[in-house]
């Protein structure tokens, strides 16, 4: 039997073995996609918050360190009807955005208008605190700026 004849030309595959780098993602496409990494870790920002306020809202309805007469059933049917309407939502919100879901930033979005909404006709039942419309239009505003610059990035 004759043995291969090796030279210069023909690669060594235990040499090449050795020469092969690990398997990354390219930097054109990481870079490419950070819009979308922004809006991601926005979403799950929004989603903590949202659960703080679905848990708060719970707690209210539930008494929690409060007696047998509780702010909850003190307060007014519009009042109580609302804290109850966004205990429910919030926290449906929160586990849309955390997964990142179309279907999440839909119940986000409305569970923020409804709240503006019921401080801007309605300031008899939480009081109409410009603060919270203020807040509210400037997390729906920064969301909106996020996935117009995330749809930018995949323009299919």
């Amino acid at each position: 039997m004759s043995e291969p004849i090796i030279t210069e030309e023909t690669p060594n595959v235990a040499n090449q073995a050795h020469e092969l780098e690990p398997v990354q993602v390219a930097p054109e496409r990481r870079r490419g996609e950070r819009w979308t990494a922004r809006l991601v870790l926005f979403l799950r920002v929004m989603a903590g918050l949202s659960m703080a306020k679905g848990l708060f809202h719970w707690a209210v309805v539930l008494g929690v360190g409060e007696g047998a007469d509780t702010l909850f059933s003190r307060q007014t049917l519009p009042w109580q009807t609302a804290t109850v309407f966004f205990a429910v939502i919030d926290l449906l919100a929160a586990v849309g955005l955390w997964l990142a879901a179309a279907w999440g930033a839909v119940v986000w979005l409305t569970a923020s208008v409804s709240m503006a909404a019921v401080e801007v006709f309605f300031p008899q039942v939480y009081g109409g605190r410009v603060s919270i419309i203020a807040g509210e239009f400037a997390l729906i505003c920064c969301y909106l700026w996020l996935a117009i610059l995330s749809a930018r990035e995949h323009p299919q």
